[in-house]
């Protein structure tokens, strides 16, 4: 996963540097303050102290005995493990963009599954093994720093396996990994913290020591898991990077502000919150709680596993939006985010896994309640992301389900979408979000957006005025929620992603007896435009004019036009050229409205089943004067 700078062309990377230089001169001398070297004189003496403590395993291996969810999930890492004794060190070979991060992530995955299980069990053949794959990446020649997502991840790797493996290490073994980690990982971190001016020529990938979104995470947390593992060895490096590290990472923390939200999607929320678990974690184990104590304070952290909860429709796929793919991760966190935060719904979410991975076991929470028992709302509305989840059900795989979203286009990882949805009903999901294209593509990350068939506008479930891209610096706001028993909706304002000033663009969504969707366009034009209103389907589409049926299975949903009279449903096909992803088997419902200069309305009802009857409206359903 990649940072928007990270495939920036040279010349743009080159003339954001300058300004990012004199922020990050200033931010040298407060990280100068910090108390770097206060913590490391409190971090546990001897190994490990990462994670898992010696004297939490006597209680793990019990709970493993004992439970039966942990006695299957552990059963499952042991095979893993087992299956990796044969198996040959990983591969360093870079991926179409030069990057080792896919090696770099099964390093990771493989030292947390064998330390486990010689942790666990004592038996050394795992042990060795895991050595194999931490000296294997610790005589590279390079952790490729110009991506330092590699970098971090493979810090971390190695950093657990010579804090879990430190009693079964030679004394050179010992040495030879330590100095990998010193070199290769913290120095080169040290190297973009300090901000010097040779950094322009030397990294495009310049930005992350001082970025609000997922790379700060995962960068900071590489770092200070390698800083602890040292720390005794290299106080001077480890007190440097612990002092930078735990200041850096705060304006992306200040990101879960005000209640969760994460505007990345919700394929970044999980990369950036198991990589938060792991550096709180890390902190907490090797200096105690307190370290800790004020990153869980942070505004909306404690509230970020309710955000991951509304992103999951009840088909079990996400609303995808920001470069997510529909499918889930796995959140082993949120075991750790439901002890921290006393939410038992983070752990029954956590608990939904098919195959099971070493946190799991480690941060195992039989505290566990449904959102249905927990009585969790039905709707909620996540400002600053500007999110907007409605539902029918929490415990019924067939509910109805609609998410729309506002909040930013220049947001990392974002597309043009402001307005888009998507939509589950009957075990379907009938509206739907392409998700991302191929990170490989030509400067996807700088003027993709314009270019993209699954990032441009005109590959979402929104509007396209008048056959355009929404404005990159767009920004779109809830300015209505409103949640009751037997109905929900919410309005968004999305005038400022459309050149129409000084002209307006409203897009408000309803779930009307928990069951039908309306979706309701009003506009307010200086002059009359063409408005285009679409909806990626996997479904069969047949066109009845004013209606038109989808079916899916044995299940359908019915579309009718409400508003304007006169206009008819259409179907277009949703590919892209080559080499872009193609996706034959989704085609786009769509309506064209002929809007009026002064106002107008287009309003699409959005029906479960094959109904020929569209759904009475209630007067007055979106009022202005609703409050959010």
């Amino acid at each position: 996963m990649t940072s928007a700078q990270g495939d920036f062309p040279v010349y743009a990377s080159r003339a954001l540097a300058a300004v990012f230089v004199l922020f990050w001169t200033a931010g040298m001398h407060a990280a100068e303050r910090l108390p770097g070297a206060d913590l490391l004189s409190r971090v546990r003496s001897g190994h490990p102290r990462l994670m898992l403590l010696e004297e939490q395993v006597p209680a793990l291996r019990q709970s493993i005995r004992e439970n039966a969810t942990l006695t299957a999930w552990y059963r499952q890492v042991h095979d893993s493990a087992a299956e990796l004794l044969a198996a040959p060190v990983v591969s360093y070979q870079r991926d179409n963009r030069a990057h080792l991060l896919g090696a770099a992530r099964e390093a990771v995955r493989r030292v947390y599954l064998l330390g486990l299980v010689y942790r666990v069990e004592q038996d050394e053949r795992y042990a060795r093994r895991a050595i194999g794959e931490v000296l294997n990446a610790a005589r590279l020649d390079s952790w490729n720093p110009t991506h330092f997502l590699d970098t971090a991840e493979l810090t971390h790797a190695v950093s657990i396996g010579y804090d879990w493996l430190y009693a079964v290490l030679s004394p050179e073994e010992r040495a030879e990994i330590r100095g990998a980690i010193g070199r290769r990982g913290l120095e080169e971190g040290l190297y973009f913290y300090e901000a010097r001016l040779s950094i322009v020529p030397r990294y495009l990938d310049f930005n992350w020591a001082l970025c609000n979104f997922n790379w700060s995470q995962v960068c900071n947390g590489g770092m200070t898991i390698g800083a602890l593992a040292v720390a005794e060895d290299m106080p001077d490096l480890a007190a440097r990077i612990l002092a930078f590290a735990m200041e850096r990472i705060r304006p992306a923390m200040a990101e879960f502000g005000p209640d969760g939200g994460w505007a990345e999607g919700p394929r970044y929320w999980e990369y950036t919150t198991s990589y938060t678990a792991y550096f709180l974690a890390a902190l907490e184990s090797a200096i105690g709680p307190d370290a800790i104590e004020p990153y869980l304070k942070t505004p909306g952290f404690d509230k970020t596993g309710l955000f991951r909860t509304h992103v999951i429709g009840p088909t079990g796929r996400t609303f995808n939006f920001a470069d997510s793919r529909d499918t889930l991760d796995r959140s082993s966190q949120l075991f750790w985010l439901g002890r921290k935060f006393n939410q038992p719904v983070y752990a029954w979410s956590a608990a939904r896994v098919s195959q099971a991975a070493p946190f799991d076991i480690l941060w195992y929470d039989k505290n566990q309640q449904s959102p249905k028992e927990a009585n969790l709302p039905l709707d909620a509305y996540f400002r600053k992301v500007e999110t907007v989840f409605l539902r029918g059900a929490w415990d019924d795989p067939k509910a109805a389900y609609v998410a729309f979203k506002g909040g930013n286009n220049a947001v990392n990882h974002g597309h043009l979408d402001l307005g888009s949805f998507v939509l589950d009903a009957d075990g379907r999901r009938w509206a739907l979000d392409l998700g991302p294209d191929e990170y490989s593509l030509p400067f996807y990350f700088a003027w993709g957006k314009s270019s993209y068939y699954r990032l441009k506008t005109e590959g979402h479930n929104t509007l396209l005025i008048p056959g355009q891209n929404q404005r990159w610096d767009a920004m779109a706001s809830v300015t209505a929620f409103h949640s009751e028993p037997d109905r929900a909706w919410a309005t968004m304002d999305l005038s400022q992603a459309y050149n129409l000033s000084p002209g307006r663009v409203m897009r408000s969504i309803a779930l009307l007896e928990r069951r039908n969707v309306v979706v309701q366009d009003d506009f307010h034009l200086e002059a009359p435009l063409e408005v285009l209103w679409q909806m990626h389907t996997e479904a069969r589409i047949e066109l009845q004019e004013r209606s038109a049926v989808l079916r899916d299975g044995g299940e359908a949903l019915t579309a009718h036009i409400l508003q304007p009279s006169g206009a008819v449903f259409e179907m277009r096909r949703a590919d892209a050229p080559s080499p872009e992803a193609q996706q034959p088997g989704v085609h786009k419902l769509v309506v064209r409205v002929a809007a009026p200069s002064g106002d107008s309305r287009a309003v699409i009802a959005l029906c479960p089943g094959a109904s020929s009857v569209p759904p009475s409206i209630p007067s007055g359903l979106f009022a202005a004067s609703a409050n959010k």
